[in-house]
């Protein structure tokens, strides 16, 4: 609830074109509705490394939404990129977006001794942060509290792909606190493919891939026009988009998917949006069909229990928060079928929620002509030792609990000389460590959480507000153990970078909460972040740091020493506090 003001100064000081594009078509292309769902444009590494150079550009589209994206030289828009575990991508990123007059934010300015890339905030600064991908925090790769880069500049990311991250779906977006909402609505985000999921779930091997990369948009500037309003209720909040082939309100002309009749597919699923939930369903003569699940987040089902193969799991609906991923084996309709179709239900967010309509996203064609997808290989290894291998059996070291929270607060600060202050009510976005103050997001705050390589915490996050809020870690994967004190089913049992909170109905004395297992086993040390992952609960300051120190003592005090700004304003206590 509540839009973010920094949000609206970015859609507002950006319209206008980005110059100086030298594409062999204009940047942020996008389709129109009723358009058929084709790929996105693929990378694939070579010899161990993918390099890559993006343009970060913005325009204006034909409804006069501000847009956003990634782009090769040669015109790629967010291209999925395919690399392998052990691969490194190099990218190199040059900020296309041109400088507002006078544009300063008061949404970050970096004080402390540390930075990466530029060191003051902007309105049209921009990152890359790579959503699932146990990568280092280091500068240069999977950083997002101190990276900067600003108008004109260019930066590159080094990102080492661990040799046993899970093989599966991933994604890539910017990460700029304050303005990351309208980016990633304006369409700024692309997929990231592991490959070699067919070694732990050959059910998949040999069928056709499609990707389908799942975005919002703030509703369209010319809502109304061209015929009756054939909405079956109020707009959403915001519209929906399919590989870039927008599904507007208040018509939701759907996009068009060809499929060949009765035949497998391996859907590899995003949700890219910024702030909507998605319950997707696959519709024949409007009978939920089954759909294979054999990746969440990332991670094979049931890779992680020491076998080393997955297991699949048949469900007949796909809930997906903003930056979760599925993947799923689904077969097309039959000759016999007369209406199919992909839709999303409606989502009851909570009283203060986002309102979310159920929609028909495309409807399923059987064609001869179907597009061509690439064929999944075969299995050609043994499954590797796995990232979260037995975590579920592994010594719990500490145990947490975190809230959610809000409050509305008013636009306090003075008018210009003679001008009446404006009573703008906007809502504050918290979450807290249980016992600690809440504080809204600052990339100079202490670590809310220190914690060091090699722990495994369980930790509790409620929910203390009347909406959903979508719990996301930075870095690595968790282990989904209870939703609302009960252990979660086998099948849920499963690991996720991203998962929902259930929204408190304002009554009950206990609230909400889920409970999960966090892995710190990893190489991962360093600072990162964890948040809610609807855009605009981010942006108001719904995020905080973690540290994981070095397991050596010689190490912490080195790592120490290259941040020394970073433990001041108590973060020494919070630990303590953690560790008892």
């Amino acid at each position: 609830m509540g839009r973010i003001i920094s949000s609206l100064l970015v859609l507002a000081g950006l319209a206008f074109a980005t110059p100086g594009y030298a594409g062999s078509q204009n940047p942020c292309a996008r389709g129109t509705p009723g358009d058929e769902v084709t790929p996105p444009p693929d990378l694939f590494s070579s010899n161990g490394t993918l390099n890559v150079a993006l343009n970060y550009y913005t325009t204006v589209g034909d409804t006069g939404l501000t847009l956003f994206c990634f782009q090769t030289a040669d015109g790629a828009e967010s291209p999925t990129l395919h690399v392998n575990p052990g691969d490194t991508i190099i990218v190199s990123l040059t900020n296309m977006l041109p400088t507002v007059p006078g544009g300063g934010s008061e949404v970050m300015t970096n004080k402390s001794g540390v930075k990466c890339g530029a060191r003051q905030m902007t309105l049209t600064s921009t990152n890359m942060h790579f959503h699932g991908i146990n990568a280092s925090p280091r500068c240069h790769s999977d950083e997002v509290v101190r990276t900067l880069i600003n108008s004109g500049q260019t930066f590159q990311y080094k990102i080492k792909i661990p040799p046993n991250e899970p093989p599966g779906l991933y994604w890539y977006h910017p990460h700029i606190h304050g303005v990351s909402s309208p980016h990633v609505q304006g369409g700024a985000s692309g997929a990231i493919v592991v490959e070699g999921i067919e070694n732990l779930q050959p059910i998949v091997a040999g069928l056709p891939e499609r990707l389908l990369v799942l975005r919002d948009q703030p509703l369209s500037a010319v809502i109304g026009t061209g015929g009756p309003n054939t909405s079956p209720g109020p707009a959403p909040f915001w519209d929906l988009s399919i590989n870039y082939v927008p599904l507007i309100w208040p018509h939701y002309t759907p996009a068009v998917m060809k499929m060949q009749a009765g035949k497998k597919e391996f859907w590899r699923i995003a949700n890219a949006t910024a702030n909507s939930i998605l319950d997707l369903q696959l519709l024949y003569d409007g009978k939920a069909q089954p759909l294979q699940v054999v990746a969440l987040d990332g991670v094979p089902t049931g890779s992680q229990d020491g076998k080393r193969q997955g297991t699949v799991i048949t469900e007949n609906h796909l809930l997906i928060p903003p930056g979760g991923r599925v993947e799923a084996v689904v077969t097309a309709p039959d000759s016999t079928v007369k209406q199919a179709a992909l839709i999303t239900n409606h989502i009851d967010s909570g009283p203060a929620g986002d309102y979310l309509p159920a929609r028909q996203m495309a409807i399923v064609q059987t064609s001869a002509k179907a597009p061509h997808l690439r064929n999944m290989p075969a299995p050609s290894a043994a499954p590797r030792p796995q990232r979260f291998e037995e975590l579920a059996y592994a010594k719990v070291t500490a145990k947490r609990k975190l809230f959610f929270s809000e409050v509305f607060a008013q636009n306090r600060r003075q008018p210009p000389q003679g001008k009446r202050r404006p009573e703008i009510e906007h809502m504050l976005f918290f979450i807290t460590v249980d016992g600690e103050t809440p504080v809204l997001y600052d990339p100079n705050n202490p670590p809310s959480i220190t914690t060091t390589r090699g722990a495994v915490e369980d930790w509790i996050i409620e929910n203390r507000t009347v909406e959903l809020h979508e719990f996301h870690i930075h870095q690595i994967h968790f282990l989904l153990l209870e939703v609302n004190g009960k252990p979660v089913s086998k099948e849920a049992r499963q690991f996720y970078d991203t998962y929902q909170v259930p929204y408190w109905d304002g009554v009950s004395k206990k609230y909400p909460s889920i409970k999960v297992r966090m892995d710190f086993r990893g190489a991962v040390t360093g600072d990162f972040v964890y948040h809610c992952h609807i855009l605009d609960h981010e942006d108001g300051g719904m995020m905080a740091i973690i540290r994981v120190l070095p397991k050596t003592v010689g190490s912490k005090a080195k790592y120490a020493a290259r941040v020394p700004q970073a433990d001041s304003g108590g973060g020494g206590s919070r630990q303590a506090r953690a560790s008892r």
